[in-house]
Formats: C-alpha cells, sequence, structure tokens
C-alpha cells in the first residue's frame, strides 16, 4: 500500500468515526439543528444572544449564547412561564433553572421535552447577578 493510499484510508476511518460519534448524540428521528430563538436585551443591557433548543427524546438540551456579558461575571438564567413575545409577562418564579449564563455561555440538559418548551407558553430569562435576581439582562420566547 502506497502512502498516499495509506493516508486516505486513514482520513477516511476518522470520517466514519466521527460521523458514527456525531449520530449517537442525537435522538433518533432529530436532524439535530435545534430550533434557534433571539434574545434581546433588556434594562439597556446590551446584552442579546440566542438561545438554541435540542430534542434529545423526553429531554431538551438548552444552548444560551450571550453577546457582552460583563468579564467575570455568572448570571443565573431560567426559563419561566410567559406569553409574551417581548417577555412582558413573565411569572417571576422560575419554571426551570438553567446553568448560569459565565463567559456568555450555557448549556443545561432538562427532563422536559422540546414540543412543551416551544408551545409559546415560555420565555428564557438572563438575570443579572444572584444578587440582582430581579433585574433581568436576556430574555428569550420560546414559540415555533
Amino acid at each position: 500500500m502506497s502512502i498516499r493510499s495509506l493516508g486516505f484510508a486513514l482520513a477516511l476511518a476518522a470520517t466514519l468515526a466521527f460521523a458514527g460519534a456525531a449520530q449517537a448524540q442525537i435522538a433518533p428521528g432529530d436532524s439535530g439543528a435545534g430550533v434557534q430563538v433571539g434574545m434581546f436585551e433588556q434594562n439597556n443591557s446590551g446584552q442579546v444572544g440566542d438561545v438554541t433548543l435540542f430534542a434529545r427524546g423526553k429531554s431538551t438540551l438548552v444552548v444560551i449564547h450571550v453577546h457582552s456579558e460583563p468579564a467575570g461575571r455568572s448570571e443565573p438564567a431560567h426559563i419561566h412561564r410567559g406569553h409574551d413575545a417581548m417577555c412582558a409577562d413573565i411569572n417571576p418564579k422560575p419554571f426551570i433553572a438553567l446553568h448560569n449564563v459565565v463567559n456568555g455561555d450555557s448549556r443545561t440538559l432538562v427532563q422536559y421535552p422540546i414540543d412543551n418548551l416551544l408551545s409559546g407558553n415560555y420565555d428564557v430569562n438572563v438575570h443579572a447577578s444572584a444578587q440582582n435576581i430581579a433585574h433581568y439582562v436576556s430574555c428569550g420566547h420560546l414559540y415555533r
């Protein structure tokens, strides 16, 4: 076998191994693309971004990306009940706690189906800090 053939064989094997690993992470019938919703700033925070939901069977992976989070900050994030696309009518009691947003990112696997979360009855909120939990800095309304 020539060096060129060996290189091709190794590249093909690595590609197939990677493809198999990627498919193992998504639920059957799920394209893996997720559903992305924009997050807008609240209270002049400048923090905008997006939240993407990925179906994981009866669970959902919630991934938040927020730009302009102040350095060194750890901002609490939650899913709240809310029906307004502008996040104006939110139940202040969190429905599901998410991992804090740190360096602009948060990833949480929640035990709640994606279809329920995308019903138009929920919002994702990022709060200024644990000490200032009533001060929202970013919000996204979950819907299809």
